[in-house]
């Protein structure tokens, strides 16, 4: 996951907890970037790109696990980006596979890094036969 940004309060606990939940059942990395400016370069060769987007593919918790069961197939390293409060610029929407909707409403982009781990850990724990919370 590359986000502009540091993880900051009242985010910061929540997105450690669940970085720690989600790194149980599979690894994760987080790289702060300190502006947009500065996503491109980080992005990982030969990785499945995607970007968080309003207006994305939206998917409930069955389809995030279903959809994460696809990329673990694909056998790429997925790389999900998170612009600043501006959003994604148009150069590095251009590199993206895809895009994801965490819904139709205009998330905090520390907000949005919370919601989106903790969506991965819910659909790690589907694939693992855990019970989870509809």
């Amino acid at each position: 996951m590359i986000t502009v940004g540091k993880a900051k309060e009242p985010f910061l606990a929540a997105d450690a907890h669940y970085r720690k939940l989600l790194g149980r059942h599979q690894p994760v990395e987080v790289v702060e970037v300190r502006d947009e400016a500065n996503i491109e370069g980080r992005i990982p060769d030969r990785s499945h790109v995607v970007a968080l987007d309003r207006d994305g593919n939206a998917m409930s918790s069955p389809a995030w696990a279903h959809w994460l069961e696809e990329r673990r197939l694909d056998s790429r390293d997925v790389c999900f980006l998170i612009g600043g409060p501006r959003g994604l610029p148009p150069d590095v929407m251009d590199v993206c596979a895809e895009r994801v909707s965490l819904g139709p409403q205009t998330l905090a982009h520390q907000l949005a890094r919370v919601v989106l781990l903790e969506q991965l850990f819910r659909a790690t724990k589907i694939l693992a036969g855990e019970p989870y919370h509809h």
